[in-house]
């Protein structure tokens, strides 16, 4: 065997890892998505406006009107019960700072995108994903916030906020997330 047969041998071999090793499932990242760190089961009260439910760090508030401060002092994510698309009144001081927020920077558009957690089937959790973005922007619509600044979306199952597979991180994944589409600063 050459030196240039053995080297072409471990260049396709350091191919084959590195093309396995890219199409591997990745894993979320907990605890940053929401901002929270901790799973709504721990969470019932939802932090209000001036905390967001950021916990430890230094990340700022951000400029009045950016993405940032929408997060920080608002929050941009709300729980829903198993099977459940109702908004659920401990969500209510939540999605009214949303609405608030909002109604001050009316150039901004949002984007709610609904969650599920792993059970059930694909269409099963992208009905009921769909379900729950359109309860949070009915609530804000009746709020006042025009309904052609809010999109919806869902994404059913496939883009967890939360690793495992038991209660904690299925109420963690059972959420609807407001996102800042275009117009922030």
């Amino acid at each position: 065997m050459t030196t240039a047969s053995t080297m072409t041998r471990f260049a396709l071999l350091g191919l084959a890892v590195l093309s396995m090793a890219a199409c591997a499932p990745r894993r979320p990242v907990t605890g940053v998505a929401d901002g929270t760190g901790a799973p709504a089961i721990d969470n019932p009260a939802y932090p209000g406006p001036g905390n967001g439910g950021i916990e430890g760090g230094n990340i700022g508030s951000g400029a009045p009107g950016s993405e940032q401060d929408f997060v920080v002092n608002v929050g941009d994510r709300i729980y829903f019960d198993l099977d459940s698309y109702q908004v659920s009144p401990e969500a209510y001081p939540r999605l009214d700072a949303q609405a608030a927020w909002l109604s001050r920077y009316p150039g901004v558009t949002v984007r709610i995108e609904g969650n599920a957690d792993e059970r059930g089937t694909r269409e099963y959790n992208l009905a009921l994903g769909a379900r729950r973005a359109e309860s949070i922007r009915n609530y804000l619509i009746e709020r006042g916030v025009s309904a052609g600044r809010i999109d919806t979306i869902s994404f059913g199952k496939e883009r967890p906020i939360a690793v495992g597979s038991n209660e904690d991180s299925w109420a963690r994944n059972r959420n609807g997330h407001t996102a800042i589409a275009s117009g922030a600063q």
